[in-house]
């Protein structure tokens, strides 16, 4: 796969790509179900990440966060800066731009939105919209440490290659539950962003689910 800057923005930009592709995503893909029609309970909380890919001079590296361990949702977890929609936000794109700022203090100035992914439901009851953007250094982050534990980057050549992206199976509440993950070093990435990465490679490569 070629990961050349200009050949990602004009596939991530390619609003084509994204229409032949199923509009939804999520947990369920591996685990039938976790299909969002068969699910029950309160309605789904509406969230926008940013799939940050960072244009550093060895190439291009994507950007992730380590969650604190005592926050309520997906504690101490590997995620893409973003959180939940706040009414005054105007879409899903500031929403993201927001909560990254919020989160990492990483300025918009810094930011070039590219496109969109696939909306990701996860299996806690969140419809996720991942932003895809490049991200120009250089750039200062302040994290907020009540949410973040730490900020760090994936060469995108890892997550880019199929030999990393392996499903794993674990119990959850008495069922068993199918996952992506891509260890990396010490990082143990899986679940949602596992799962939204993977549809940045398929939207790279037309590669089928």
């Amino acid at each position: 796969m070629t990961l050349d800057r200009d050949w990602i923005v004009q596939r991530i930009s390619n609003t084509d790509t994204f229409s032949e592709r199923p509009a939804v995503r999520g947990d369920h893909d591996l685990n039938p179900d976790l299909r969002p029609e068969l699910r029950s309970g309160p309605p789904l909380r509406r969230a926008a990440v940013l799939v940050g890919l960072v244009e550093r001079t060895e190439g291009l590296t994507i950007l992730l966060t380590r969650r604190t361990d005592h926050l309520e949702h997906h504690p101490g977890q590997i995620s893409f800066p973003g959180g939940h929609v706040e009414a005054a936000d105007a879409d899903a794109v500031a929403t993201a731009l927001r909560e990254t700022e919020e989160e990492i203090g990483l300025a918009p100035a810094h930011i070039e939105v590219l496109g969109r992914l696939d909306t990701y439901i996860t299996r806690t009851g969140f419809e996720i919209t991942p932003v895809v953007a490049l991200i120009k250094p250089p750039f200062e982050l302040v994290p907020d440490t009540h949410e973040v534990a730490e900020v760090f980057e994936v060469p995108m050549p890892f997550l880019m290659n199929p030999s990393n992206h392996l499903r794993h199976l674990r119990e959850f509440e008495g069922a068993p539950r199918y996952f992506y993950a891509m260890p990396y070093e010490d990082y143990y990435i899986w679940g949602a962003t596992a799962g939204m990465i993977m549809d940045l490679y398929q939207t790279l490569t037309d590669s089928p689910q």
